[in-house]
């Protein structure tokens, strides 16, 4: 998947909820696999495209935190995408370890059991 590029005449105008933030998944660039659901505000924004690596806005600690900072498992960004409605981003990462504070490659590791199968 090939996102159109923003040139710098073009700036995408992201909406962010009535709190300030924006749902960023992220996924890993090589294998599609969703890595994790994180939060952005605007600055988690502008320096995970600054800095090229993972920031979110922990909604339980109330500040910005760049994902690997403690762990040393960084998401190194290849690409950012937006939506039609410019309310969600998908970020393309390169994963330097686990993306769950679990340890779990993913966040995404557990099934819900749904009727019938």
């Amino acid at each position: 998947m090939k996102g159109r590029e923003v040139s710098n005449d073009e700036q995408a105008t992201l909406k962010y909820d009535d709190k300030g933030l924006i749902p960023a998944i992220i996924q890993d660039d090589s294998s599609g696999e969703v890595l994790t659901l994180f939060w952005m505000n605007d600055e988690a924004v502008r320096r995970t495209s600054e800095s090229r690596r993972v920031w979110r806005y922990s909604r339980q600690h109330g500040k910005l935190m760049l994902k690997g900072e403690t762990s040393g498992d960084f998401l190194d960004v290849r690409r950012i995408l937006y939506d039609c409605d410019e309310d969600a981003l998908v970020v393309r990462v390169q994963p330097t370890g686990a993306a769950c504070h679990t340890g779990e490659r993913s966040c995404f590791y557990r099934e819900l059991n749904t009727a019938g199968g």
